[in-house]
């Protein structure tokens, strides 16, 4: 039987495996534009030198009232707002011996790939944990002040705004025209559990995607359109005490993410005592998932690295603002976020 083998395993190779394999979650938030790549993040903490927070500039949007050009009026000039956004390496590491592999091998298959599959699977279902997670803290009522009128205004309640318990066939709409009005259209993917997507498919308002493996059978992926947006069944999105479910619908640059690396990301030990010898798997990564407009305040963080409580802690969240803008006498107006329209992340709440 094909074991773990610390001298001849080639760490970059099993690498190389690991980015061929197909992660259907990931790929998906990439293709809807729900994730895209900043290089202000990857040059803040790409140089290993244990930076894991970092205040990453963001530029306000241009504004005012343009002035009658007829030759009489002074052109007179707007200032431009900047802000700056908190941004947070979100650390993970796991280790497998090789016992865990071995009983899931079949005659012809490669274990190394076998290996690299399974590794990869587990951290894209962990990389989703953590996307739920800061989802969750961002919506979190712990002080909501933070947060200006962006929990209120980007909540769509269904039984209370629709007078149902399910959703209907204009939730979706209702749902991002109430948080982002003119701009709905760039909201692509949405995020639910498998007893709301029921619901829907009851309603023929839900198509799941197909696959075909190569020995011909058809079975669906956990991935629908609804309404023309891709959709990613999710079981770990549960009811809460009110009996509702939350779905979450994501826009184009809903978060900003960089896959920052590890220094040494895959490595095998060998413990020659333990049950006689025992080769172990270890893995390791550190990425960014930061949430566009909102910052990561470290309010409530106990080390270098925020857990799954910590990013649902309503508390380390806060809408990026101006900092307050000094007077000329010195004092400081109150701080001023950014309008909250223009963060395309909505809530729906529904009991199916």
């Amino acid at each position: 039987m094909a074991k773990f083998e610390t001298t001849t395993f080639n760490a970059k190779a099993f690498g190389t495996y690991m980015d061929a394999i197909p992660r259907i979650r990931m790929n998906a938030l990439r293709t809807s534009k729900a994730l895209k790549p900043n290089q202000q993040i990857r040059d803040t903490f790409s140089s290993q030198t244990g930076t894991v927070y970092g205040l990453i500039p963001m530029f306000g949007r241009l504004d005012g009232e343009p002035i009658n050009y007829d030759g009489e009026h002074d052109i007179t000039a707007q200032a431009t707002t900047s802000y700056e956004r908190g941004v947070v390496v979100i650390g993970r590491a796991q280790a497998w011996t090789e016992y865990d592999f071995s009983e899931d091998l079949t005659g012809g298959v490669d274990f190394m790939s076998n290996v690299a599959m399974q590794v990869a699977e587990y951290w894209e279902e962990k990389d989703q944990e953590i996307l739920l997670s800061i989802l969750k803290g961002i919506f979190d009522n712990k002080n909501a002040a933070n947060r200006g009128d962006f929990i209120s205004k980007h909540t769509y309640n269904v039984p209370v705004e629709e007078g149902s318990d399910n959703m209907t066939v204009t939730t979706l709409n209702s749902a991002i025209q109430k948080a982002s009005g003119d701009a709905r259209g760039r909201y692509s993917l949405v995020i639910m559990n498998s007893i709301v997507a029921m619901h829907l498919e009851n309603e023929n308002l839900l198509e799941y995607l197909k696959q075909t493996d190569p020995s011909g059978i058809q079975s669906n992926l956990a991935l629908a359109q609804w309404n023309g947006r891709l959709v990613l069944v999710d079981d770990d999105l549960t009811v809460d005490s009110n009996g509702l479910y939350t779905t979450y619908v994501l826009g184009d640059g809903a978060f900003d993410f960089e896959d920052i690396g590890a220094k040494v990301p895959i490595e095998m030990d060998r413990n020659p005592a333990l049950n006689g010898g025992m080769d172990t798997l270890y893995s390791r990564q550190r990425k960014v998932f930061a949430p566009y407009g909102i910052s990561f305040t470290r309010a409530d963080m106990v080390s270098n690295s925020p857990t799954l409580s910590e990013l649902e802690d309503g508390a380390n969240w806060e809408l990026v603002n101006d900092g307050g803008i000094r007077q000329t006498d010195g004092t400081r107006l109150a701080p001023q976020p950014i309008e909250d329209k223009a963060i395309p992340i909505v809530r729906i709440q529904s009991k199916g």
